[in-house]
């Protein structure tokens, strides 16, 4: 339970300030989903009192209160030090730094105009989210895990070392389940796409800066969600 209440601490504003650990780890997929669900639920509940165009705005407003703009952060900042042509030294101090460049404010904008119109497309359902935001907070997990930490003492220093294996296999099983409750054929392209948005981060972090840091765990579940968002909006 104290793994858990790190994990809500980490990834919401929720829980109050607490000191992660590697046992939260195992919790980020639950977590996730939980998000989802409660995303899912203010997405239909908008949907029948405005269209579709205001209620996506909505979640995409509620998805950042509830992650505290952490993720969104981690993106931004991401997308500073990763895309220009900078060194590696130089890529991390500008990740560092409390400022968003052009880089950062491009692709924040982009991402969430591609939130918006996937979310004002898609027929609102809980379980849609519930898979991808399961399916992002284990490309997290597995990220940690697989990737080299390169920030000492940073904030997710924490999860250096922790069992992922069995959560990122656990968690990739119930963002898929979820995704075949929400549509057989539709809802596992999804999460596939999620994965191949999480993965992309994650080989372009490994390749510019040699690992992982924290903002690069808030980018790679932003590009899962958001490919795995654009990919249900298809017309299947």
């Amino acid at each position: 339970m104290t793994g858990m209440r790190q994990a809500v601490a980490f990834l919401t504003p929720l829980g109050g300030p607490r000191a992660p650990s590697s046992d939260a780890l195992r919790w980020f997929p639950a977590i996730g989903a939980g998000l989802g669900l409660a995303l899912g639920g203010i997405w239909w509940s908008a949907g029948q009192l405005w269209p579709a165009p205001v209620a996506a705005a909505l979640v995409v407003a509620a998805d950042v209160a509830l992650t505290g703009m952490l993720h969104v952060d981690g993106l931004m900042d991401s997308a500073d030090g990763l895309l220009p042509p900078l060194s590696r030294d130089r890529r991390l101090e500008v990740m560092a730094a409390p400022d968003v460049g052009a880089f950062g404010m491009a692709t924040g904008v982009v991402v969430v105009l591609l939130r918006w119109a996937a979310l004002a497309w898609t027929t609102p359902d809980p379980l849609l989210l519930a898979a991808l935001w399961c399916a992002s907070r284990t490309a997290m997990v597995v990220t940690a895990g697989a990737l080299p930490y390169v920030r000492p003492g940073g904030l997710a220093a924490p999860f250096v070392g922790g069992r992922w294996v069995p959560t990122g296999v656990a968690g990739a099983l119930a963002a898929l389940a979820l995704g075949v409750w929400w549509r057989p054929l539709g809802g596992p392209v999804a999460v596939a796409a999620a994965a191949v948005g999480a993965a992309a981060v994650a080989v372009l972090a490994r390749r510019r800066i040699g690992g992982f840091t924290g903002d690069v765990l808030g980018a790679g579940g932003m590009a899962a969600e958001t490919l795995g968002l654009v990919a249900a909006a298809a017309r299947w």
